[in-house]
């Protein structure tokens, strides 16, 4: 192992020459100052932004330009939070009270047209619903319904063709049922729109349910004798038409004249018989409405008494005539239904 050398300048290798020493200029050049910290800008505290300053512009210069804001977050980065117009438009009196006035203008001239533009639209679609033929009502499609045996359609379709061309949201639906109403046969009536040119007419017609002879008043002044002839009636006792000859499978009511309350009697006991039942009804009479009789087509007379107990007395004469025990009897009483008795 060979002994270290000691330290300090390294000889020449032998037979090299000498290497020149480098000596320090005499005149070194003076270091370039950095900024300090100082010169850095100050974080601001942790979750307030720091607008930084902006360099003072005339204020002859801001109004043509708009002036951007920078904000620093709380770590120190840049944010861009956008441009911020002028905060003057005009300088003086005189012309912010002209761009009031132009901006009132402005704005009543705008609230005049919107209100002109919507009375124009409300104005054309009331004359296209209420006035315009593109609803009117089309007599070809008018629907009648209900008119049974009694009613004559075509007069119905005459009362709702006087309303042809009226648009159906202007049609008077009420006043034309009141009209249908006072047809001949006609005891209720609907009347409904189908758009966008049609209607529909329910009826409830008045069926006849006996045929009265007509007979005058011995009561009234003047009174002559009537040409033969019966009333037909439905269950309300109101004449819906009248005949000749009495017509088949219709009974006959035979009752004082002017009698109103002994009719409903006889009529409210032939409206709840059932259709079997009332098809042997050949004639009905009554004095009073305590005594109304019916004579069935077979030969049978059946005292029926009042109106009272109608469901109960129609089940026992049905029983009866069943029952062989009634076999053969042409008088069955039900006036009482619990005690009937039979001849």
């Amino acid at each position: 192992m060979s002994p270290s050398r000691p330290a300090g300048p390294r000889s020449p290798a032998p037979g090299r020459p000498a290497a020149p020493r480098r000596t320090a200029p005499a005149s070194a050049p003076t270091p370039v100052a950095r900024p300090t910290p100082a010169s850095k800008p100050t974080p601001a505290p942790r979750g307030k932004p720091v607008t930084a300053p902006t360099p003072a512009v005339p204020e002859e210069d801001q109004a043509p330009f708009s002036r951007a804001v920078t904000t620093y977050s709380a770590g120190g980065a840049r944010r861009y939070a956008g441009p911020v117009a002028a905060p003057v438009v005009s300088t003086s009196s005189a012309a912010r009270f002209a761009e009031r006035s132009r901006a009132r203008r402005n704005l009543a001239r705008r609230q005049v047209l919107l209100v002109a533009g919507s009375t124009v639209v409300v104005a054309a679609l009331g004359w296209l619903l209420f006035f315009s033929p593109v609803l009117a009502l089309d007599p070809a499609k008018v629907r009648v319904e209900g008119a049974g045996t009694v009613v004559a359609v075509d007069q119905v379709l005459g009362v709702v063709g006087a309303h042809a061309t009226t648009p159906l949201p202007r049609l008077d639906t009420v006043g034309l049922r009141d009209e249908v109403l006072e047809v001949p046969g006609v005891r209720e009536a609907r009347v409904t729109r189908e758009w966008p040119h049609g209607l529909a007419v329910v009826l409830v017609a008045r069926e006849p349910v006996a045929a009265v002879p007509e007979q005058v008043d011995p009561a009234t002044p003047g009174a002559v004798p009537a040409q033969p002839g019966f009333a037909l009636l439905d269950m309300d006792g109101v004449q819906v038409g009248r005949v000749d000859a009495a017509p088949e499978g219709l009974p006959v009511v035979d009752v004082p004249v002017g009698d109103k309350r002994t009719l409903r009697a006889v009529l409210s006991v032939l409206q709840r018989l059932p259709a079997d039942l009332l098809a042997q009804v050949g004639d009905v009479s009554a004095r009073t409405q305590d005594t109304v009789t019916m004579n069935l087509r077979d030969g049978v007379r059946v005292d029926w008494g009042s109106a009272s107990e109608t469901p109960l007395k129609i089940a026992v004469l049905s029983a009866l005539r069943t029952s062989p025990a009634a076999a053969g009897a042409t008088v069955i009483d039900v006036s009482a239904p619990r005690l009937p008795i039979t001849k």
